[in-house]
């Protein structure tokens, strides 16, 4: 697939569907560029942003491919236009499913791995570090959804749950993979297994989310936190980033190894070198 075009708002192709009038609808992801920092808005508040249609996954791989080539950007912060951030499945597309009598189960375990599995493997692997502003509800998907980003903060009114079970389902998505990583096994179970949904307090009780701000302030919130971030060298934030992914599941031996590798070449880099000699400049001034 050749590069996707570097404009900086831009909607793609695959993001853009066609309603019975045979105009285009709304696209899925809506993208905007700020200060090295990328807005990625889920864009389907009618249906509070829920997950379903091969349209949605292919949307989610290209804007994280995209933001993974621009070595401009340097974080992101992933949201859901309207009152939730995503409200998981698409319960109707889950209804027509399960009547239709043609689909086998071994085709159904394809639908996943061709479907929403991109999600994870693109969106938990996106190369710059990802802040989730959680507004609303984010329910089974979408908690998931949130569970592949580095960083979550909620806005007040913000809800959780894992919540799968209550459904006759399990978590499909990657959750069993992810939400243990985040508030231990324990709790993780508890939430699986009761489909219990906890507020945003909960939630940061539970290190789920680092902070949680009031609904207005928290986009500003996040892209003030995001353009932080945005501030340090593009490459130590990447490989930063993949050495903690790395982390979750190497040896420390291998740790070890891969932290040597990245840091040689992190030493060889013009802005290690021109910050190093900022640093220099500040503690020891040079006296006329």
């Amino acid at each position: 697939m050749g590069r996707l075009p570097s404009d900086k708002n831009f909607a793609l192709r695959n993001f853009i569907g066609y309603g019975n009038g045979g105009g285009p609808t709304m696209s899925f992801i809506n993208f905007e560029i700020d200060e090295h920092v990328a807005l990625v808005t889920m864009n389907s508040p009618s249906t509070r942003n829920a997950l379903g249609t091969l349209e949605q996954y292919e949307a989610i791989e290209s804007v994280c491919r995209r933001i993974s080539e621009d070595r401009a950007i340097r974080a992101v912060v992933w949201t859901g236009a309207g009152r939730a951030f995503c409200a998981g499945g698409d319960i109707k597309l889950m209804r027509s499913r399960s009547l239709d009598p043609e689909l086998e189960p071994i085709e159904d375990r394809y639908h996943y791995k061709e479907g929403i599995h991109r999600i994870p493997l693109a969106l938990y692997y996106l190369e710059v570090p990802v802040i989730a502003a959680v507004n609303g509800a984010a329910i089974g998907a979408g908690l998931d959804l949130a569970c592949m980003c580095d960083i979550r903060i909620a806005g007040q009114s913000a809800t959780f749950a894992e919540s799968f079970v209550s459904l006759g389902i399990i978590p499909g998505d990657g959750g069993a993979f992810l939400l243990q990583r985040l508030i231990g096994s324990a709790k993780a179970a508890e939430l699986t297994y009761t489909a219990d949904t906890i507020t945003a307090e909960e939630a940061l009780a539970c290190n789920l989310v680092s902070r949680v701000v009031p609904d207005e302030e928290l986009i500003e919130q996040a892209m003030q936190l995001a353009k932080r971030i945005a501030r340090n060298p593009p490459h130590a934030l990447r490989m930063s980033k993949r050495l903690l992914r790395e982390a979750q599941h190497a040896r420390l031996e291998t740790v070890l190894e891969l932290s040597a590798s990245f840091q040689a070449l992190a030493h060889s880099t013009l802005d290690h070198k021109e910050r190093i000699d900022a640093a220099v400049n500040r503690l020891h001034p040079k006296r006329g």
